[in-house]
């Protein structure tokens, strides 16, 4: 039987500083930088002291609430947001895509984001997209990545396909371990921006941990622990990076 590994990946995507503004005049810039760049700003309460998470699926693809719920919970582990924390839902209709590049899911982000940075909020775009990423092949598929300073996809499609069944992770642990993963390079983790208390970067698969135990390992949703129903938590070196970074 051939063995598909699920990835989840980070993207640099070619980024200009343009300083258009929505029909809000809020400034689109701080929201449009590399990965890593704003992971201060989002675990400390330097600048932003609340969160707003702008979630949008393709109708159908909706992610769990018990995903959600345990997204939350990890942020507010980590996180110093003493303002809180805010999800905001909605569907849009299906592009009607059979893969998604990275260029189509930065355009999507682009032309349906709402939220930016705002006074004290700091803004966080998720997306879940309703068909796979164009990376994916025969022996690989992607089932998220962090490709912005505040800007993630989850392939939900994928994500589904890939839980519940014999020897498969639930949805929900499956969704969760990729959510968590995916702002935790959003986050700076592993050497993204978030600088190492102690060296401990997988030299092989750069930016992630090299703890296989870790939420922040390469691997992660491929780990038997998912099978059992547990989420991949963060180990101590990562921990430590966060809190020397501003978090918790």
């Amino acid at each position: 039987m051939k063995k598909i590994i699920a990835v989840i990946t980070v993207s640099f995507l070619l980024l200009t500083s343009c300083s258009t503004n929505d029909n809000n005049g809020n400034n689109k810039a701080g929201n449009k930088k590399s990965l890593g760049t704003s992971a201060h700003d989002l675990l400390s309460e330097d600048k932003f002291d609340s969160m707003i998470i702008e979630i949008v699926y393709v109708e159908g693809y909706q992610p769990t609430p018990t995903a959600i719920s345990n997204f939350v919970s990890f942020l507010e582990s980590r996180i110093n947001k003493s303002g809180g924390i805010t999800i905001e839902q909605r569907s849009i209709p299906s592009p009607g895509n059979v893969s998604y590049t990275d260029s189509q899911i930065s355009s999507i982000e682009d032309a349906n984001r709402i939220f930016y940075n705002d006074g004290n909020q700091i803004a966080v775009w998720a997306f879940f997209a309703d068909a796979k990423s164009s990376k994916d092949t025969s022996t690989s598929v992607i089932l998220g990545t962090a490709y912005r300073n505040t800007s993630f996809v989850i392939y939900e499609n994928t994500v589904r396909k890939l839980s519940t069944g014999i020897n498969k992770p639930s949805t929900v642990v499956l969704e969760s371990t990729v959510m968590e993963h995916e702002f935790g390079h959003i986050l700076g983790l592993t050497n993204s921006g978030t600088p190492m208390q102690t060296p401990h970067e997988d030299k092989d698969h750069e930016r992630h941990c090299s703890n296989s135990n870790c939420l922040m390992y390469w691997e992660a949703e491929s780990g038997s622990n998912l099978l059992g129903g547990s989420i991949p938590q963060l180990d101590a070196d990562c921990i430590a990076d966060l809190k020397g970074y501003g978090g918790k």
